[in-house]
């Protein structure tokens, strides 16, 4: 594809990749975890200063879940809690390795944000990481006394296979609802049907960060059934009645058309969507906007977007209640 926009400091970064040694492949999943933490502060901005950080342990459906709560605030009244699931491809990625964003999703939104470290594949292969974190909002809606506020309403929110997993969360509490409702969900360059064929995957599989062999290798270790609605929930018979949602592509992402997807087929199922993309940006962008530093300004305006969704959901739940 000759004709595609590329930003000058993505450009930069790419020809910075293109220039490092490669990987030996396939790579063992500790090696690429390793690698990928190693980069962090490198290609991130620092996670900077909240008034509340805190380790939770959530009691999951194959033992203990670790969590970590963000909040901008040291005490809150009862309101929304988002819950945040990081991408890495179901196997690579963790609470730190995307703490600045979420550090950063807590100060734009002015909500308490908790991260969940869900397991991983090959060692856990699909639904485990889905599982984990169903298991994780429902624990969350139940109001624990570790999390120290109350709940009224939840958001989920994830980016790539934490994008999938979050869309997949939002179907499940739909059809079997949490203690409280789910009012937003937040989709980041989501991996919205693993099992489709979209023409982005053949114009950026090479050299765009994300490639086709690393995507073919998260998938075998993820082991999904990519026709099921739980590995790709475009598949999902039904998407009426999800909480409203904001969907942000990368137009130079190899899996950029699933997302774009997903959005058209939740606005055709009559779900509220707001559809952004980052022109001339790459997958895994929120986490490298100390290398792409024009990646800010995608960032900035999808979280106060996202933060007038979640405010016009959580006031229309306010007076449906009301009116209840």
């Amino acid at each position: 594809m000759a004709d595609h926009f590329v930003r000058p400091d993505t450009r930069a970064f790419l020809d910075m990749l293109a220039a490092m040694p490669e990987m030996p492949w396939p790579p063992t999943p500790a090696a690429y975890r390793a690698q990928y933490l190693a980069m962090k502060d490198l290609v991130d901005l620092p996670q900077g200063e909240l008034a509340t950080i805190k380790d939770l342990t959530i009691p999951g459906p194959a033992g203990d879940i670790p969590a970590r709560l963000f909040d901008v605030r040291e005490k809150r009244e009862p309101g929304p809690v988002v819950l945040f699931f990081h991408g890495g491809g179901f196997v690579i990625g963790n609470i730190d390795s995307h703490a600045s964003f979420t550090a950063e999703l807590s100060r734009a939104l002015d909500l308490p944000v908790v991260s969940v470290d869900y397991r991983l594949a090959p060692e856990n292969p699909w639904p485990a990481a889905s599982d984990d974190c169903e298991a994780a909002a429902r624990w969350v809606a139940s109001s624990p006394a570790e999390l120290g506020r109350a709940v009224t309403s939840i958001a989920l929110a994830g980016d790539s296979a934490g994008g999938q997993i979050a869309a997949v969360a939002a179907i499940d509490l739909r059809d079997t609802p949490a203690a409280v409702p789910v009012i937003g969900q937040l989709l980041i360059y989501p991996a919205a049907d693993v099992g489709g064929s979209y023409p982005s995957a053949d114009h950026f599989g090479d050299g765009y960060l994300l490639t086709a062999k690393a995507m073919d290798w998260f998938n075998e270790c993820y082991a999904a059934d990519v026709a099921h609605p739980r590995a790709s929930p475009m598949r999902h018979a039904t998407l009426e009645g999800l909480p409203p949602a904001l969907v942000l592509t990368a137009s130079l992402d190899p899996i950029r058309d699933q997302g774009r997807a997903y959005a058209g087929a939740l606005a055709a199922a009559g779900v509220p969507v707001v559809f952004r993309e980052a022109v001339g940006n790459i997958h895994g962008f929120i986490t490298l906007r100390r290398a792409i530093p024009s990646g800010q300004g995608d960032v900035a305006g999808m979280l106060v977007a996202f933060r007038a969704l979640l405010t016009e959901a959580e006031a229309n739940r306010v007076m449906a209640q009301a009116a209840a």
